[in-house]
């Protein structure tokens, strides 16, 4: 397994949420053919107790698959002249024309839904959509708060309004996130830049939420979002903090009133199920992930780059032209 303190190595082909259509297959692959529309999604290796119990995000070399830049032989699919680029990101390098996955990786969708828009149901919208409904299980009535609502807590919001929750508490700094998080089905919002954000949740629940989702990484706001728990409360965290980061909790907090903390990968999806799900739910109108996006060509990739960066889009996607 891969060292994940390790960078991505360079020069790499990136990529990781794609969507095509199939155009070969290999001789021993049966679960799509030519024509297929699919979605590529994160990969995982088959054989480790977590994939052989369905739990491939947590596949015990999910890095090497993942972010190794290179397939398990340790070669790469894609070349420059004589030159070896790095390629299998997220098992796709999807940034590329064509795109090589496995077939533990590629998800086939219903060809009526609009292919363009689905590439990121396979990481950040699942992630998000996944964490509220797979991992967390929040359930009808609930109360229910996301700290951060870009791509992925906008993705929670809209899940947490699909199964019911009563009170949905959206929090973040940009005004213009929090509108749209309100349009979405957030029932509150708190701005973190000029509100006591604990308080504030709080005020709104009275003893707290039954369940927290921290999207941001940030150690200060990981504390926050398990303040704001009520007794039994459930806090998820699925920001990608760096290697090593530490966070400081209150054990008597946590211990005297069943309070619980847990780490969040993909959703806990298994994506041949819960991505088609997402796809049902979005073309009868209950999941509206559509309003997240902006397209750009691929000859505006950069510009994508420093419009998300910037956060003037929520989830830019890329498209190739035919």
């Amino acid at each position: 397994m891969r060292d994940r303190a390790c960078p991505v190595p360079q020069p790499i082909v990136l990529g990781h949420e794609g969507s095509g259509v199939v155009a070969a297959v290999g001789a021993g692959v049966s679960k799509v053919k030519h024509g297929d529309h699919v979605v590529m999604s994160f990969n995982s290796c088959g054989s480790c107790e977590s994939c052989l119990e369905n739990k491939p995000s947590y596949c015990h070399d999910f890095w090497g698959c993942n972010f190794a830049g290179a397939r398990a032989d340790r070669s790469s699919p894609l070349h420059k002249g004589p030159e070896s680029i790095h390629g299998n990101f997220f098992g796709q390098s999807s940034f590329a024309d064509h795109a090589l996955c496995t077939e533990r990786n590629i998800v086939k969708v219903r060809s009526d839904a609009p292919l363009e828009l689905l590439g990121p149901l396979a990481c950040g919208i699942q992630t998000g959509a996944g964490a509220v409904i797979n991992a967390l299980k929040v359930g009808p009535g609930k109360k229910f708060a996301v700290f951060g609502v870009g791509s992925v807590g906008l993705s929670a919001v809209m899940a947490a309004r699909l199964v019911g929750a009563g009170t949905i508490i959206a929090i973040d700094m940009h005004p213009e996130r929090l509108k749209q998080a309100l349009e979405l089905g957030a029932t509150h919002v708190v701005n973190a830049r000029n509100e006591s954000v604990v308080d504030e949740v709080m005020k709104i629940t009275g003893s707290g939420v039954h369940y927290s989702l921290e999207t941001t990484s940030l150690p200060t706001v990981i504390r926050q979002a398990v303040e704001c728990l009520t007794f039994r409360g459930i806090c998820g965290i699925l920001g990608s903090s760096p290697v090593g980061t530490r966070v400081s909790l209150d054990v008597i907090h946590l211990m005297t009133a069943g309070r619980a903390v847990r780490g969040i990968v993909e959703g806990d999806s298994i994506p041949d199920l819960f991505i088609p799900e997402l796809i049902e739910h979005y073309v009868h109108g209950r999941f509206p992930f559509d309003r997240l996006v902006r397209y750009y060509p691929f000859s505006e990739i950069n510009q994508a780059i420093a419009d998300s960066e910037a956060g003037r889009v929520v989830k830019p996607i890329i498209r190739y032209s035919d």
